[in-house]
């Protein structure tokens, strides 16, 4: 599966959240609402969620860890582009399930 097209929408609110992505994986599927958020390790990407209870549970996200990079760096590649800065990564953790 091949990602074919990386758009970002920038926030200017001063707040956490610094962008929104939407992904298309080989010109047939989109995944919108993917977030860079600024952490206190630097920048990374939240998959889209929605709150069940008290907590947030992903709707959609990466099996595999290259998966997660592979699209964390197409989002951050485009995203330095848009905005015009580099976001300091955070290391890439395994999603809990």
């Amino acid at each position: 599966m091949q990602i074919t097209d990386v758009r970002i929408r920038t926030m200017d609110n001063g707040g956490k959240m610094k962008a929104v992505a939407s992904v298309t994986f080989d010109d047939e599927f989109v995944v919108h609402d993917i977030k860079i958020v600024e952490g206190d390790k630097g920048y990374f990407v939240a998959m889209p969620n929605k709150k069940v209870g008290e907590v947030y549970k992903d709707v959609a996200h990466p099996l595999k860890a290259e998966t997660r990079k592979r699209i964390s760096d197409a989002i951050f590649a485009k995203y330095e582009e848009v905005a015009g800065e580099i976001p300091a990564k955070e290391p890439e953790e395994t999603p809990a399930f």
